[in-house]
């Protein structure tokens, strides 16, 4: 790998610490632990088991859209263009991209995940040794500043795929696209993925799946509190919950108390109700002219909307006003 076409940008994003975030959201009156605190190692692991699961048309479904319409995204995006991807991953989907696309002048992975940024970001410069790879480790939805990017003068298209925008509530998802918008600057564009609304017992199958991988992977948090927190929970006096609220267009998950019962988390006593709610995660669904209306207000403006055959995901392209 050519050294000079990968960097590394660390901006020492401040992390809220799992212990801090557990016992804060656990003494509210409706407690919560926040859904980020779901990936660490043995999460992760169980993540991506959950992308293969037949209930979970979510990943497929959006990789099938970008494969299909890689050309027309890519003409979109034109040569030169700067892919700054915000919460990379494992760059999956941004590789798709990236072949389609003329000449690229650079690939910014944004991540606040250290060593998996470094890795990824790694990894993907070797497989496209002509592309100036520029990681920055940063906490993608609060304002950072991107370092100075290589090659000719290109429009920068943000990437947000995955639908993660459904984890925000809408007012926060407004806040981090205006966000996205003032890091791309004048004449940016962005590529975001968007779990759509649909028949209700779809969504909820997508997330209260029959091997039970999606229950696993929410009641992992628990597990995460025992191993790291020297916690002493119970995991068989709780069950995991998923179900779609219609009213406000979104699946709720939670963590429910089956008894009254007492736990120890680092060294504080915390006490659960029968039937208590601990709550995991929101993710909001949207018809195209939802979010194209949540978009507008952010400052962007639609160009193009791309969904599958059966209309359960959606890829909309921006260009900001």
């Amino acid at each position: 790998m050519d050294g000079s076409r990968f960097a590394f940008h660390d901006l020492a994003p401040g992390e809220e610490s799992f212990r801090d975030a557990v016992l804060k959201g656990l003494a509210r009156t409706r407690k919560a632990i926040p859904c980020k605190f779901f990936y660490d190692a043995r999460g992760s692991a169980l993540f991506e088991e959950i992308c293969l699961l037949p209930e979970y048309y979510p990943t497929r479904t959006e990789i099938a859209i970008l494969e299909e319409n890689a050309g027309e995204i890519a003409a979109q995006m034109g040569a030169h263009c700067r892919i700054v991807e915000f919460g990379s991953g494992a760059s999956q989907k941004a590789r798709i991209l990236l072949q389609a696309l003329d000449r690229p002048a650079a690939y910014v992975p944004v991540d606040i995940s250290r060593d998996h940024l470094r890795d990824a970001a790694a990894s993907l410069a070797e497989d496209f040794p002509e592309l100036p790879v520029i990681a920055v480790c940063a906490d993608y939805t609060r304002p950072f500043d991107l370092p100075p990017l290589p090659g000719p003068r290109g429009k920068r298209v943000g990437f947000f795929p995955g639908s993660t925008i459904g984890n925000f509530e809408p007012g926060a998802a407004e806040d981090f696209l205006a966000n996205c918008a003032a890091i791309l600057g004048p004449g940016g564009e962005m590529l975001i993925g968007v779990d759509l609304k649909k028949d209700i017992p779809i969504l909820e199958a997508a997330y209260n799946d029959r091997a039970g991988v999606t229950a696993a992977f929410n009641l992992n948090v628990l597990e995460r509190i025992n191993r790291e927190l020297d916690g002493d929970l119970d995991l068989d006096l709780f069950e995991h919950v998923a179900f779609y609220n219609a009213a406000e267009g979104r699946v709720e998950i939670y963590v429910r108390s089956l008894v009254d019962q007492q736990a120890t988390i680092a060294g504080r006593h915390i006490a659960f109700a029968a039937g208590e709610l601990i709550h995991t995660e929101y993710s909001y669904k949207y018809s195209v002219p939802e979010f194209r209306a949540l978009a507008g207000r952010a400052g962007f403006r639609p160009v193009d909307t791309w969904t599958d055959p059966a209309e359960l995901f959606s890829v909309h392209y921006f260009r900001l006003r």
